[in-house]
């Protein structure tokens, strides 16, 4: 086995640890950001306040802030690492920071889209005398789905790219793996792990794509 062979091999594993923190993240947090939405738009005026000033603070503060604080966070303030030791508790940390980062920024997409609704079909199933939920899930839902699609598929995107920032606790992604090699004088690693993200990213936007394509039947 060359060399070049086995660079490859470690960045295929490093890579592997993106696609984990992608994984649990998009498994996390497009249900959490239902409940979000669902907060910000609550009638009960206390908790939709509080929800919207919190993903106000999400969304304004950087990524990379809140994956340092919510790993150090609990050592420098309590004294204690519920996260575990280790690489697996990195990567604890981290899945939670990116989870509550994107629920937030999923949460106001969805919100969008369930506005955007008319109001006229909320009224209409109410004369047909549909319950809320089955508003919801009969009437609302595939029309959100259709209408969220776009933004949704660049936040997802944006989410690979972003798992780059796990390195900032020492989780071995293939950046910083890349990096290793750069700091011992070659450089076309580093620049290689640019094919692993341009595949990745490629697959997604088929993917949503194909999706949008057999959405089309909401079209007006």
């Amino acid at each position: 086995m060359n060399a070049a062979t086995v660079i490859f091999q470690r960045l295929s594993e490093s890579f592997w640890l993106n696609c984990k923190l992608f994984g649990l993240t998009l498994l996390f947090s497009v249900p959490l950001g239902f409940v979000v939405a669902f907060g910000s738009m609550s009638r009960f005026k206390p908790l939709a306040w509080l929800t919207r000033t919190f993903v106000w603070a999400i969304r304004g503060t950087p990524l990379m802030l809140q994956v340092i604080i919510i790993y150090f966070a609990p050592g420098l303030l309590f004294e204690m690492t519920p996260w575990g030791s280790g690489s697996s508790g990195r990567l604890v940390a981290c899945t939670i920071a990116f989870v509550i980062n994107y629920a937030c920024y999923f949460s106001e997409i969805y919100r969008g889209g369930i506005e955007a609704v008319p109001r006229g079909q909320y009224e209409a199933g109410k004369v047909l005398g549909l319950t809320k939920s089955q508003i919801f899930f009969r009437v609302t839902l595939l029309q959100l789905v259709k209408g969220i699609l776009p933004p949704m598929g660049n936040e997802i995107i944006t989410l690979i790219k972003d798992t780059a920032l796990a390195r900032i606790i020492s989780n071995k992604e293939i950046i910083m793996m890349a990096q290793e090699y750069a700091s011992k004088g070659l450089i076309w690693p580093l620049f290689s792990t640019a094919i692993y993200f341009l595949v990745f990213v490629g697959g997604l936007t088929l993917l949503f794509g194909w999706i949008e394509k057999k959405m089309d039947y909401f079209r007006v």
